[in-house]
């Protein structure tokens, strides 16, 4: 972690994550933490636990998954937000987050999730003026 991230209770969803520091733009906060397993073995666990906390991320053109339920980390806890303050690049078997414009100290951490195993059924909380109301 390249800044201090604490994690409490989010107005959009469960926890979130929060800057304990003022965080300038274009900057690594650092990589989300987790176990990386098999494509098919992802799915298997999504389908075990259907409906639980499990934070799969997947990535692009390569059988693998982050598995952030497991050994996770403050940037597990990053909320979706359609105003988005923060993206992450999935890249050789890490996720890593990035400040998309300064952060001020005390500000919730969110991302925009894109496409998620959701299909666009899941109703979106983020509260931004560009919500698209389901993520």
């Amino acid at each position: 972690m390249n800044y201090s991230i604490a994690v409490k209770a989010s107005k959009i969803a469960g926890k979130g994550a929060y800057a304990l520091q003022s965080i300038p733009a274009r900057r690594k906060l650092g990589n989300m933490t987790g176990e990386i397993i098999s494509f098919r073995e992802a799915m298997r666990r999504v389908k075990k636990q259907p409906g639980a906390a499990l934070l799969m991320v997947e990535f692009d053109n390569e059988p693998i998954a982050l598995d952030a339920s497991v050994n996770r980390n403050e940037l597990s806890y990053i909320n979706h937000s359609c105003d988005a303050n923060t993206y992450l690049r999935r890249a050789y078997g890490k996720v890593e987050f990035y400040s998309k414009r300064a952060i001020k100290k005390g500000e919730e951490l969110t991302a925009d999730y894109g496409e998620t195993h959701h299909d666009g059924k899941l109703p979106c909380r983020c509260g931004a003026k560009n919500c698209r109301a389901f993520i």
